[in-house]
């Protein structure tokens, strides 16, 4: 059987960037590997290299591929070259595959954006009918909408979430947690929690930012009109129900990239700064493809590609042996406790970023990625 790794190493010693891809190849891999529909650049590099989120090295370190995204289904990659991981072209029926699986992720990706204020945002004051609910089809009565001209579009977005950061010494357990649902004026209502759950510290933490979940969109039909001082609209898209109290943003032609390239964070981030703050559709816990809120954003540094590994922060446990198993923990004193590791959950890729949050997918793991994880360079060792 061919060894490719020995023949890739032998190749490296023509160039750097070969040599640092010897290092990474799998030593299970095949000769050659079909491109089928539903791959992501993302599994077909885990099918070869020992990290997954560093496959543009094997297209950058090739000349002969000519764009990196531009991978298709029935390509074949040959992975039995001395010095290349060639493309013999398929018959190109098919769209390009992406590094990650954007039909996965594309409602977030359309719905949720971070903000610093939407108190100012036009608003929804009204229903046909004096309905409490509205949906696609319906008309709807909005203030606020200054000079807005029939045919122009609108998302229908709901406040929903205040982020702010975690207290490391209280996140991420079952009492404390903070209260972040909003009512229609976008304010908390006390005793209540989403989804999206996390831990402040004392005295409600720094803030990070407002969520803005969309819930449809509406063309304006006619503007203030008559005894009328309000902008009508009608919803045209299916989504969520709309109600009163609900923002008006235009709507955003592309607001998203539809390509990503993997790399590491851009600069060192500090312990505890970098934090999962929530699940989508879930209380603490996620895998694979689903989404979450990091807190850091393109203030930090992070751009879309980002990848992080999230760890689970080491617990603070009595040493029994030294003090007996019969002491509370509350009664024994640091110099008896002794603080574990951090241990690896998954990787996370970032596909959408705001000032000082982000949204990132998750890309792989061993263990649950939860709400309080600690954010490090995809490499980390511990």
């Amino acid at each position: 059987m061919f060894k490719p790794i020995r023949a890739v190493i032998a190749a490296a010693l023509f160039t750097v960037a070969t040599y640092g891809l010897a290092a990474e190849m799998r030593g299970d891999h095949p000769d050659t590997y079909v491109v089928k529909r539903g791959d992501t650049l993302w599994d077909i590099a885990g099918k070869f290299l020992q990290k997954p989120w560093l496959w543009p090295e094997i297209w950058q370190a090739n000349p002969q591929i000519a764009n990196p995204h531009l991978i298709y289904p029935g390509d074949v990659i040959s992975l039995a070259y001395l010095n290349r991981v060639a493309v013999d072209p398929g018959p190109r029926e098919e769209a390009p595959i992406n590094a990650i699986p954007l039909a996965e992720i594309e409602p977030f990706l359309k719905n949720l954006r971070v903000v610093d204020s939407f108190e100012e945002l036009p608003y929804i004051v009204g229903l046909e009918e004096d309905r409490l609910r509205g949906a696609e089809g319906q008309v709807v009565y909005a203030k606020g909408l200054v000079a807005a001209q029939p045919g122009q579009r609108y998302a229908v977005v709901r406040p929903t979430v205040t982020y702010t950061t975690l207290d490391p010494e209280r996140c991420c357990g079952t009492s404390n947690r903070r209260p972040i649902d909003l009512d229609y004026r976008g304010h908390d209502i006390a005793g209540t929690e989403k989804m999206w759950n996390h831990m402040t510290p004392p005295g409600g933490g720094d803030f990070l930012g407002h969520e803005l979940m969309q819930q449809t969109v509406a063309t304006v039909t006619r503007g203030p009109a008559g005894q009328s001082d309000v902008t009508t609209l009608l919803v045209d898209d299916k989504g969520r129900e709309v109600r009163a109290g609900d923002r008006l943003i235009p709507v955003e032609a592309q607001p998203y990239d539809l390509q990503f390239i993997p790399h590491p964070p851009a600069q060192n981030l500090a312990y505890g700064q970098a934090k999962v703050l929530g699940v989508a559709d879930s209380v603490i816990t996620g895998g694979p493809r689903d989404v979450v809120a990091l807190s850091v954003g393109a203030l930090d540094g992070v751009d879309n590609g980002t990848v992080f590994s999230s760890w689970r922060v080491g617990s603070t446990a009595v040493d029994r042996v030294a003090v007996g198993n019969d002491r509370s923990p509350d009664a024994v004193g640091a110099g008896s406790k002794v603080r574990l590791p951090d241990e690896f959950a998954g990787h996370l890729m970032v596909f959408r970023t705001f000032d000082r949050v982000s949204y990132a997918l998750v890309m792989d793991g061993v263990r649950p990625v939860q709400v309080g994880q600690e954010l490090k360079h995809p490499d980390a060792a511990y």
